[in-house]
């Protein structure tokens, strides 16, 4: 059976690129088609795969900044020639699903979710801090977009989300049902430790949506020390609204990151998350979490066992919850099982599985730990 694996963009490194590796690892003589490929971007192991890059890899500054090119990407993604694979998988945040695919081949999406500023514009106007210009001029082009992404979702033949939350925007906005399967977590990584210290936690890319703000605000007006692990353009202004019990430690590696998690009261996690791996990393750690009560966080956080929600996304709401926390009344051991039901290995399985049964013309079945039809 010959295989292709599809993916929106490869010039950065996040979740959605670990996701990539480990159905890479599932297939791996799949070649991967994507729009641009920036290897000093990502890990070197990328080199020994066969990427296969659109006409938009020779465009120029597309590498630094690829979002302003977005009408493109559906062309991209349209003209590459997929008829000579069996089984096609897309995992897509953005364009990567609306490849054309031949009546024989079995296209499956990954879906991580559908575009957020395609489909949530307002929400993201407010948490890029959109200028008006921009907020001017995207609308007719997102409109044509939302028509594109519509019948492109009616390409793809398999749907699995990676959080219940996903699940119900593919149904809302593609009108299609999916079956979710949540992404793989190397909980390996991650051990507990001894007593926890006295500081909270913040793990992030430094850019608005993620809110640390509520966390700055909350733990900086109750004098609690908080650690802020993570980098990028919303740094400097969190750093003006900051007190000085708040530490912002940049990118640190992953030896000093395993040790933070293992030593935290507990993870401060302020953002809706299409699904979120810090707060499983942190449970993996043996330590609580405290978070937003939406996205993806509401399938891997246990309130009363492994962390708390709070409902309203202010930091006054943060601030309230962090007044009565008590990180003596977790258990470590409880959290880590949570984080162990992620498992690289279930994830495979669990994969391996829907793909398998797609492949025989088999319905939504049930499905194997780990999995929620």
């Amino acid at each position: 059976m010959k295989v292709a694996l599809v993916h929106d963009w490869l010039n950065q490194y996040g979740g959605a690129e670990r996701v990539l590796e480990v159905l890479h690892d599932l297939f791996p003589q799949a070649p991967v088609y994507t729009s641009i490929y920036d290897p000093a971007a990502l890990p070197a192991t990328y080199r020994q795969w066969d990427i296969r890059t659109s006409f938009m890899q020779s465009l120029p500054l597309v590498k630094r900044r690829h979002q302003p090119f977005m009408p493109l990407y559906p062309l991209a993604f349209e003209q590459f020639d997929l008829t000579a694979y069996d089984l096609v998988i897309s995992n897509s945040s953005a364009f990567c699903h609306g490849v054309l695919t031949p009546a024989q081949t079995v296209h499956v999406c990954y879906c991580l979710t559908p575009t957020r500023f395609v489909w949530n514009f307002h929400d993201y106007v407010r948490e890029e801090r959109l200028g008006g210009l921009a907020r001017l001029a995207l609308p007719p082009v997102l409109a044509q977009l939302r028509l594109w992404d519509r019948l492109a979702a009616d390409r793809v033949d398999h749907f699995a989300a990676i959080s219940r939350a996903v699940a119900g925007r593919i149904a809302k906005f593609y009108r299609r049902d999916s079956d979710v399967i949540h992404p793989p977590v190397d909980c390996s990584s991650f051990q507990p430790a001894g007593e926890p210290d006295d500081y909270f936690l913040v793990v992030s890319r430094l850019i608005p949506y993620k809110r640390v703000e509520l966390a700055v605000r909350a733990c900086g007006d109750l004098g609690l020390p908080l650690l802020v692990a993570g980098d990028g353009r919303y740094r400097a202004a969190l750093e003006r609204i900051a007190k000085p019990n708040v530490r912002f430690l940049g990118w640190v590696d992953e030896t000093r990151l395993r040790d933070l998690y293992a030593h935290c009261r507990a993870l401060i996690f302020p953002g809706e998350e299409d699904f979120g791996l810090t707060p499983l990393e942190a449970q993996a750690s043996g330590r609580p979490v405290i978070a937003y009560a939406g996205g993806g966080a509401l399938d891997t956080v246990v309130p009363g066992v492994t962390g708390e929600f709070f409902a309203e996304r202010s930091w006054e709401a943060l601030a309230e919850l962090l007044l009565r926390f008590r990180a003596e009344d977790y258990d470590p051991a409880a959290a880590r099982h949570n984080a162990l039901r992620f498992e690289v290995t279930t994830f495979k399985e669990c994969f391996r599985h829907f793909v398998e049964q797609r492949l025989a013309g088999v319905g939504p079945a049930v499905a194997p730990a780990g999995t929620t039809e």
